[in-house]
């Protein structure tokens, strides 16, 4: 959990890797909910792991992330989430 979204992950013994990203109206209108997706999606994709890894990840985005940049997202991302994934076998 962190100020711009909240991560779930669950392993699963088979399949690879995949994603769901929720942005609720309390992250704001369609435009604020739709670059909240994007971006969230965006540093998924620049920062997937190097290993085959079966697991489904969920992002769910807060408020707070429409005031944030790529790289502040990216630095908490790179932080918390990349680190529960590479613990999985």
């Amino acid at each position: 959990m962190s100020r711009y979204f909240v991560a779930f992950i669950l392993a699963k013994r088979d399949g690879g890797l995949r994603l769901g990203v929720v942005a609720s109206r309390r992250v704001g209108g369609a435009v604020a909910r739709n670059r909240a997706k994007r971006l969230l999606r965006e540093v998924f994709r620049k920062r997937k792991p190097d290993r085959a890894v079966s697991a489904d990840l969920v992002l769910v985005a807060r408020g707070a992330i429409n005031e944030a940049t790529y790289w502040d997202v990216d630095t908490v991302y790179q932080r918390s989430v990349r680190k529960l994934v590479e613990k999985i076998p």
